[in-house]
């Protein structure tokens, strides 16, 4: 049995999949309907919508099921793990016969897996959260037609993944918005509070926004959003979590980082600007102000204290500026 690699771009893949806030959740029909079409039309015991994830353990865990009484496996012997390292379709009409799959567990034993079809299912920004699949107790192929008809399957899913995702997504700047922020930052808190590791808050605000607007439009403001979001994608790491309150308030979660690291990321990004506001030649600089929170897990009891935390002490820093 062959285990499944990991994508290069796992640690971000796994943020976006955080921010779907759909790992564990209840039934939801719009999935649901998709596998009981797919196990009707290709006339299979199983169909399945699986989102593969890293919560605890590794484990692939489904979304929507039908035929199988299982709500997850673990990632190393899943099928999809395979299928989401690939664009296109993962065909394996008998299991026994390929080498990644003949000796695993679930080829050996219950479900007694032999044919599996799996499309990946991206979403807007190319990661690949899941797939839609078929698995039979027999061996089978799939003609072209079927195939097409499966890819057509796949992509009604990614729809919905695409219209999770956008409920948690600021639309001008692509960063999550205060909803998807709030649940990526919740998941990283806990994760920290587990593994007692320090986490930071910055809280940015831009300086006289207003007057950009006023003097240059609407259009250049946003534009000016644009740039400082592309500027803290760049500056911080994967595993930060990134996002846009709205208006021109921004906010980044930094997980595990000393007070040195965190530092040097700001530097990053002051020297990132910098450089922006140098070439773009818009006749005004994109100025911040920022507030920087430790998270105290004793006081920071939730996302939103930690967030007034972290404002009050940006108001204090853009205070302090105006009296330079």
């Amino acid at each position: 049995m062959l285990v499944p690699g990991k994508p290069a771009n796992e640690a971000a893949r796994i943020q976006v999949l955080h921010g779907l806030d759909l790992l564990d959740s209840a039934p939801e029909e719009r999935f649901d309907r998709l596998t009981r079409l797919a196990k009707r039309l290709f006339n299979v015991p199983i169909a399945l919508v699986t989102l593969v994830t890293l919560v605890d353990k590794d484990r692939q865990w489904f979304k929507s099921c039908v035929g199988l009484d299982a709500t997850e496996t673990s990632r190393d012997v899943s099928f999809c793990g395979h299928a989401i390292l690939q664009n296109d379709l993962l065909l394996v009409p008998d299991a026994r016969e390929d080498v990644r799959f003949h000796d695993n567990p679930l080829v050996t034993g219950e479900p007694n897996i032999r044919f599996y079809a799996g499309y990946p299912l991206t979403v807007p920004n190319g990661n690949k959260m899941g797939t839609l699949c078929l698995i039979d107790t027999k061996p089978r192929e799939l003609d072209d037609e079927e195939r097409a008809l499966l890819r057509d399957l796949a992509e009604m899913a990614e729809q919905e993944l695409t219209a999770v995702q956008m409920a948690s997504m600021d639309e001008l700047t692509l960063l999550s918005n205060r909803r998807g922020f709030k649940q990526l930052a919740q998941h990283a808190l806990d994760a920290c509070a587990r593994l007692e590791r320090p986490a930071t808050l910055l809280f940015f605000d831009l300086n006289d926004f207003k007057q950009i607007n006023d003097l240059y439009g609407h259009a250049e403001g946003d534009s000016a959003l644009k740039t400082f979001a592309d500027v803290l994608r760049i500056a911080f790491r994967e595993s930060d979590v990134v996002g846009r309150l709205g208006g021109d308030e921004f906010v980044a979660l930094l997980t595990g980082s000393s007070h040195i690291e965190t530092n040097a990321i700001m530097a990053r990004l002051k020297e990132i600007l910098e450089e922006r506001n140098a070439t773009l030649h818009r006749g005004y600089a994109i100025r911040f102000s920022v507030g920087q929170i430790e998270y105290d897990g004793k006081r920071h009891e939730t996302v939103d204290r930690l967030l007034a935390d972290a404002d009050g002490a940006m108001y204090a820093h853009k205070q302090a500026l105006k009296r330079c």
